[in-house]
Parts: C-alpha cells; structure tokens; sequence
C-alpha cells in the first residue's frame, strides 16, 4: 500500500490528539489543524515526528467558511495528497433552547457542520483529480439521538453533521466512504477529573465509561474497511438506546 497522509482537525488536544498518535502508529502521514492551541500542536508534532511520520502543522479558525477552504488549499500545495479527512474539530458552549442566540447557533453550525462539509467537498474535488479513493470519518455526539439541553446549538449543530454524513456517503460514493464515530462518556469536560466519569457512569447501560482507546479503535476500523458507508458507530456503552432518559 503506498503512504497515506491524513487530516485531523482539532487535532492538538483531547481526541483529535489522541487519533493522530494512532495514525502514526500505523505509519500514517498526519496533517494537525489546530485553531488556538499552537503550543500543543507544535508540541504534537514535535512528538510524531520522532515517531517516524511525516507531520505538518495548519492554523486555521474554522467558523470562517473562507479560512477552512483557504486551509485545504495549503494543506495540498505543501503536503501533495490527502487521502483521510477526520473531521474532529467543535465547538462545545453551554446554552439552552430557551436561551441560545442566533450567533451562537450559526457559529456552532460553522464549525460543528459547514466546516465538515467544506473540508470533504474539498477532498472529493482533490481525490477526483488524483484519480485516487479516500475516506471521511466525522465525530458526533452519543446523544445526538436525543437532547442535549444544556448545549442546545452544539446538539442542533452535530445533528446537522449526522445528516451531512449520511448525505456525502451517497454524493461522494464510490470514491470516497464516508462513516461517523459518536463517542459517549469518554473524557471529563475540561476542568473535571476521573471522578466525573465514574458519577455519570449511571447514565448508559454498561453502568460505565470508555476510554480514548474504544475511540481510536474505531477510527481506525472505518479507515482499514472497504465496504462500509454511511455508518454511525456509538461508542457510548448504550447511552444511545436510552433516549431521552437518564
């Protein structure tokens, strides 16, 4: 198989850091987009690097639709070929239904959805003049299947997401597959420790909570199948099947 370079946005931190590792392990040439976090993703890349793959660093706000098709365009002209799209990057505010303001909704859009979409409309184009196949993997959320309440535009947002993966999945068919990842309890939101993980392991059947292994690992199965589109796989111990429940 001829080498591969994948792109990770969101890439510095927390999932997106941890699916870049994985690639590396596999010998995956990695793309890291990083929008705030330069420390890290310097760091990330200093890291890979010394692991054997090829790592480029991309800064770029993707709340700007100009800005995310500007970075797919620089991110061709250095590196060559894109053959992966991991679509990680999102917003995560707290707000409600009742409370969340049409900036806020459209801003989480942007990044949580528009951006996805440009980033895999970009990658079809370029597969397409390569004459080479590809693969999208998208992160959603385990509760898109019911109700966020404190994070209503970020839940509206991921949603969209669902749709927009399921939709590519037919419209980039047979040359690109497309599939999503939801994870469910799997880190503490920033600034919370291990002990949130265990208080909220009630919340999905398996009464416990998965680790970013369970997420990489399934990254990597969509990456490494050749006969699998359109699929949600939730890594979320069931969370899903409760609905709306708790």
């Amino acid at each position: 198989m001829s080498k591969k370079t994948a792109l990770i946005t969101g890439a510095a931190k927390r999932i997106g850091r941890a699916i870049a590792y994985c690639f590396a392990d596999e010998g995956i040439d990695i793309v890291l987009h990083y929008n705030k976090s330069e420390k890290d993703a310097v760091k990330l890349q200093s890291s890979l690097e010394k692991a054997g793959v090829r790592t480029w660093i991309f800064q770029a706000d993707l709340s700007n639709p100009e800005e995310t098709n500007t970075l797919f365009d620089k991110v061709i002209t250095e590196c060559g070929t894109i053959d992966y799209l991991v679509n990680n990057a999102s917003l995560f505010p707290k707000n409600t239904l009742k409370t969340f303001t049409e900036q806020s909704l459209l801003e989480n859009i942007r990044v949580n959805a528009f951006a996805p979409l440009l980033l895999s409309r970009n990658l079809l184009s370029h597969l397409n003049i390569k004459k080479r196949k590809g693969k999208i993997v998208n992160l959603l959320d385990a509760r898109i299947t019911d109700y966020d309440y404190e994070h209503t535009a970020y839940h509206l947002s991921k949603r969209m997401l669902y749709d927009i993966t399921r939709l590519t999945a037919l419209e980039f068919s047979p040359n690109i597959a497309v599939n999503a990842v939801a994870p469910g309890l799997i880190l503490p939101p920033p600034g919370k420790d291990e002990e949130f993980l265990k208080n909220m392991s009630h919340t999905n059947p398996l009464h416990s909570y998965g680790t970013l292994k369970e997420i990489t690992d399934t990254v990597m199965f969509f990456i490494n199948s050749e006969f699998i589109t359109g699929q949600v796989i939730y890594v979320d111990g069931g969370r899903h099947l409760k609905g709306c429940l708790y």
